[in-house]
């Protein structure tokens, strides 16, 4: 049969990647086309045009760039048209996906599945309408998410697992803990790590990385302080902010140095969960600009208690969120200190780990998906036939 993806990020190239080789194993005649990334074409099929071309956030950068952007929506459409595959999947990214699922429903029979749904719970809930008229099938990847969208709205989807948890499962299974080895590659000393993961974003370690260094710094006689490098962003960008410090940097590694690391400091995000599954105590810090002005109007823009996945799924607070005008060097160290060896908040955030980490499941996130999605697209062909 075949499968149109898209995927419009990095983290949707990754998930979608993992989509496709698991539909390849319950469809071995799988024909792909697709938007996305590297990843997805290492899959093979048909990559009709890359994430990176059309990969712009914020009001400002979507503004500049919008002739692009609604360019490259108009191909999308006409190709899928002209493709007429069995399938079409959807793999995060709102902004364009459910656009691109308005105009399927409106003008095709091609049946619209969702991977990773659109995290409407959060901000936009109004999108429920377009997702109820235009989406046939809503894949979760939050628990919490079913309660959402079936107790809340009556709209029925299936929470197939977490794909984070698939790939540090993965990761734990091939990589053995070797932490002189992974010191002396990286020419760390021998002193125990605290991470710091500042983002992916250049804005993100703009404002997150000095306030990190500026609070873990206390603690650089007994520990060592190591960044998360971000995929293109280059040692130069970081070195004005680590420049005479004692701090170094990990390109690619990420897995690894939250594998060798006693404690984190991580931004929102899929890092926080991950940091979570690899049993990384962590202060969750995400500096805004105006941080008083965004903490006085959160309440009427965010309609979730808590940033941080680990805290959204466990469903009470398990770390600390020091988020806009909250996040101070001071509170930072703070935190930071009640979490390392000896720390008062050490085992009962490891415990709250634990109640995330049931409540998310077993690994098999893609290959529960593709099932599901084998299964229904099976269906819709036979009954045509």
């Amino acid at each position: 049969m075949k499968y149109y993806l898209i995927a419009g990020e990095a983290s949707g190239d990754l998930h979608a990647s993992h989509l496709m080789r698991s539909l390849k194993a319950q469809d071995p005649e799988a024909e792909f086309r697709y938007y996305g990334g590297d990843l997805m074409a290492a899959q093979g099929g048909t990559l009709v045009q890359h994430y990176r071309d059309l990969a712009y956030m914020g009001f400002i950068p979507v503004l500049l760039h919008a002739r692009t952007i609604l360019k490259g929506m108009k191909r999308c459409k006409e190709d899928i048209v002209a493709w007429q595959p069995d399938a079409l999947i959807l793999v995060d990214y709102p902004g364009f996906n459910l656009n691109i699922a308005k105009f399927v429903h409106a003008h095709t029979s091609i049946p619209v599945h969702y991977y990773i749904s659109p995290k409407i719970w959060a901000w936009k809930e109004h999108r429920i309408k377009a997702i109820r008229r235009d989406v046939n099938f809503l894949y979760s990847i939050l628990p919490f998410e079913v309660e959402f969208f079936e107790g809340k709205h009556h709209y029925p989807i299936d929470y197939v697992g977490n794909p984070t948890l698939d790939e540090v499962s993965a990761f734990l299974s091939h990589h053995p803990a070797d932490f002189s080895t992974f010191t002396q590659e990286n020419g760390l000393s021998g002193l125990p790590v605290i991470a710091l993961l500042a983002g992916s974003r250049r804005q993100e370690i703009r404002d997150n990385l000095s306030r990190m260094i500026e609070a873990a710094r206390h603690f650089a006689t007994d520990y060592q302080l190591v960044v998360a490098g971000a995929p293109g962003i280059e040692p130069d960008f970081y070195g004005q902010f680590t420049q005479g410090l004692p701090v170094r940097i990990v390109y690619g590694q990420t897995f690894r140095l939250l594998q060798h690391s006693t404690a984190a400091l991580v931004t929102s995000g899929t890092a926080t969960l991950e940091a979570a599954l690899f049993r990384v105590p962590q202060v969750v810090c995400y500096y805004m600009s105006f941080g008083r002005i965004v903490s006085a109007i959160r309440p009427f823009f965010l309609k979730i208690p808590f940033v941080s996945l680990v805290n959204l799924i466990a469903g009470r607070e398990v770390v600390p969120e020091l988020v806009a005008d909250g996040m101070k060097p001071s509170r930072i160290r703070r935190h930071l200190a009640s979490i390392l060896p000896g720390g008062e908040a050490r085992q009962p955030m490891l415990d709250g780990y634990a109640l995330m980490a049931e409540r998310l499941g077993t690994p098999g996130a893609p290959d529960h998906a593709a099932r599901l999605i084998v299964n229904r697209t099976n269906l819709k062909v036979g009954s045509i036939n």
